[in-house]
């Protein structure tokens, strides 16, 4: 048995608003509260007509705000975008609104296209790759003896928020080993390196005081029904944005379809990109969640609930917490 937790992209369905998508996003936080899930984590994406939590701090205030003891977080801050110390700051900010349920998980991906990306003014022409060198300030800035430092995080230092890197290559594995820190990879949508990067994360690992052993969390996309045919339908929607992704065809989060039919080349995209969904009735949800935990070997599992309906996306936060393979909080 593993912590499960939730991952939030805060989705603006096909026909609905920013303001539902985050009223939503609330209803499924207190859900995952009261059935013992371990985490509740919002993501950073800009630009994208069906995500409503591109001001990710403020979402997970929201969130905080209409729970009491979950665990809240990023997955992630996309941190080329922001300077560390303004990321202190927030962070810092919601360890003091939340003590002791705030996580910090960081990206090095900027969460939209590279035009997008420009404007949120960044670095993007220097090619220099700051990242660890980011990751590294942010936690001088938000340690316990950063109040020596010329510059200081108010709210932020001394906060001890927990930083995970996210990645879904060797690059964020071998970062995470080499800094002591937890690593979460996102094989909810990027499948290919998940096992050698589980594999160089642990065998390289450097123990820490705060991070004396690997930790390890995986993700999935998971939609759980009644039965097999419910959930693939509903699981349509997630098809069919992946595939509007490809074609560069930013809308809402679609409505789920019946027969859905893609072009030959999208169908095979879709299929590899999220062959590690877990789609389908309670009894094929804990088949499929068995053997893929088996052979990761994680010690956590964060889900992404990608359902148009928020009232079947409840129902799928619910079935997932009957699996006899989540250790409840």
């Amino acid at each position: 048995m593993i912590p499960f937790s939730i991952l939030d992209l805060s989705q603006i369905g096909e026909g609905g608003t920013a303001s539902e998508a985050l009223a939503n996003s609330a209803l499924m936080a207190q859900q995952a509260e009261a059935l013992g899930y371990s985490r509740y984590w919002l993501a950073e994406h800009h630009g994208m007509p069906g995500i409503a939590s591109a001001a990710t701090s403020i979402v997970i205030a929201h969130v905080g705000h209409h729970t009491s003891k979950i665990r809240i977080g990023s997955g992630g801050i996309m941190l080329p975008n922001h300077s560390p110390l303004v990321i202190a700051e927030q962070f810092g900010t919601l360890e003091a609104l939340f003590p002791g349920r705030v996580d910090l998980g960081l990206g090095r991906a900027p969460g939209t296209d590279m035009k997008t990306a420009r404007a949120l003014r960044r670095n993007m022409e220097s090619g220099v790759d700051s990242f660890p060198y980011d990751v590294a300030e942010l936690q001088q800035l938000m340690d316990d003896h950063a109040g020596d430092a010329r510059i200081i995080a108010v709210p932020g230092a001394g906060c001890q928020v927990p930083i995970w890197v996210l990645g879904s290559s060797a690059y964020g594995a071998q970062l995470a080993a080499q800094m002591g820190l937890p690593y979460a990879f996102a094989s909810h949508f990027a499948p290919d390196m998940l096992h050698q990067a589980l594999r160089i994360y642990r065998t390289q690992y450097r123990p820490t005081e705060r991070n004396p052993e690997p930790r390890v969390m995986v993700g999935i996309m998971g939609v759980a029904a009644d039965t097999d045919e419910e959930a693939r339908f509903l699981y349509s929607s997630m098809e069919q944005s992946f595939a509007n992704l490809r074609r560069n065809d930013r809308k809402p989060f679609p409505k789920p379809q019946h027969g859905l039919q893609l072009a030959p080349e999208e169908r095979q995209m879709v299929d590899h990109m999220l062959q590690y969904a877990v789609v389908g009735s309670p009894e094929t949800i804990n088949r499929k969640l068995e053997t893929f935990l088996a052979a990761t070997e994680a010690d956590e599992l964060i889900v992404s609930m990608p359902i148009h309906d928020i009232t079947a996306r409840l129902k799928s936060v619910d079935i997932f917490a009957q699996s006899p393979l989540m250790r409840k909080v």
